[in-house]
């Protein structure tokens, strides 16, 4: 685990890793209530309906032929300008949460992915999505039409990269998936990553100068390895073989939102081991995303680390929805839990491998979740604090009640050029 797949942890790998480490220790915030009073604003800024608000969006139209409705603090950034596609940087001022610095390829230029393949592995086409992310300067990746890419290993980007699949409907689908590793500033938004496969490994170019040979991958769609400044949005997930998002091994300051996860067993991995507590320097965000039909567990299962869990909604699970275990601090607000039928799948909490002697002093809070079907959550720890913070601090999240609000475009969007995404 500690080599991701690195058969040779060469100098290239030994300085990617260090670099990726200092990026890590500068992204990691001393104060994370801070950020998570900060997304609490915002939310309840895009909620509150003001008449400038709705001059603005009066005339607009979103994909079903209304108004446009982007009614949660990063979709109100950017979705309701028919101009997006002119304006498509604009996106990278629109994160939130702990990965809210995630700039992407915004100072960059763009790319155009004309050429689905993905044939040669050491030399890879110019047009292809693996030609784009090996590049070292900052690229803004875009599609030229819509797309199933089927990679044959694992996707290794480098950092100050942005995949946008809006204008186009774009799958990485029936082969391997995307590997963040040992770098920082990756956005990627309004794709599909479903039917994920394990890769076999071999030689595989990590870059414009240089090539490695790398061992059998896990099967991930998204995996984060001892990266920073990750944002993930609008994505629609199903179906790998390993995990459908895993951050590990000193991953920070991220947020995933605005994503649609359905057909999976394990969910999300934040942390992978009890004994690597350089975790617990990890900050994610977790917010407006739908945890829809098929799922089992984890969404997130948690270790060590600092996890913001706010405004999504739990529809389906079969086991559990927030799990954790080595004492990682989770703060739930505002979600709505339904609960499956079976008695034994009430609870929305399960924490591995402690006694609730141990258990109880971890900080896991619920507050204004609407837990529904008789859910439950087993909170333990302090509680939140009601001291005043500055500005931000002082206006709360929006409660379970508007979850559904929040997170109705959850999943990719279909965004046509001149309106409204």
């Amino acid at each position: 685990m500690a080599h991701a797949h690195i058969a040779e942890f060469d100098d290239y790998w030994k300085s990617r890793a260090e670099q990726a480490q200092k990026d890590a220790l500068q992204a990691y915030h001393p104060h994370p209530e801070e950020v998570t009073n900060q997304l609490n604003y915002d939310v309840e800024e895009a909620l509150t309906v003001k008449n400038s608000t709705r001059r603005v969006l009066r005339g607009k139209k979103n994909k079903k032929g209304g108004p446009c409705m982007a009614t949660n603090p990063i979709d109100r950034c950017w979705r309701c300008d028919p101009n997006w596609a002119s304006n498509r940087k604009r996106l990278a001022d629109c994160a939130r949460g702990f990965g809210r610095n995630s700039v992407g390829g915004k100072f960059g230029r763009y790319y155009v992915v004309t050429d689905s393949s993905d044939t040669d592995l050491v030399n890879p086409k110019p047009g292809t999505l693996r030609h784009a992310v090996i590049q070292k300067a900052p690229l803004w990746i875009i599609f030229a039409r819509s797309m199933i890419i089927r990679l044959s290993e694992e996707l290794i980007m480098t950092g100050d990269k942005t995949i946008d699949g809006r204008g186009a409907n774009v799958r990485i689908a029936y082969g391997a998936g995307i590997t963040i590793q040992f770098v920082k500033n990756v956005i990627i938004h309004n794709i599909h990553i479903h039917d994920i496969n394990a890769g076999s490994g071999g030689n595989i170019r990590d870059s414009i100068n240089h090539i490695g040979f790398r061992t059998k991958s896990d099967g991930d769609g998204i995996s984060i390895f001892g990266s920073s400044h990750i944002w993930i949005d609008h994505v629609s997930m199903s179906n790998c073989q390993d995990g459908l998002i895993d951050a590990i091994m000193g991953s920070t300051a991220i947020t995933i939102s605005n994503c649609h996860f359905t057909h999976h067993n394990e969910v999300m991995l934040f942390g992978a081991s009890d004994s690597y507590s350089d975790d617990q320097r990890m900050q994610v965000t977790v917010a407006f995303n739908h945890f829809g039909q098929g799922l089992v567990q984890r969404m997130p299962r948690c270790r060590w680390g600092f996890f913001h869990v706010v405004n999504n909604d739990y529809t389906h699970w079969l086991m559990y929805a927030i799990g954790g275990s080595q004492h990682p601090t989770i703060i739930s607000q505002g979600n709505r839990f339904i609960a499956p039928l079976d008695l034994n799948a009430k609870q929305v909490t399960k924490r591995d491998y402690a006694p609730e002697s141990d258990w109880k002093n971890w900080r896991w809070r619920s507050e204004g979740d609407l837990l529904m079907n008789g859910a439950f959550f087993v909170q333990s720890g302090k509680r939140l604090s009601k001291r005043r913070y500055s500005r931000p601090g002082m206006i709360k999240y929006k409660p379970g009640t508007f979850v559904t609000r929040l997170t109705r475009y959850a999943g990719t969007l279909v965004c046509g050029i001149g309106r409204p995404c």
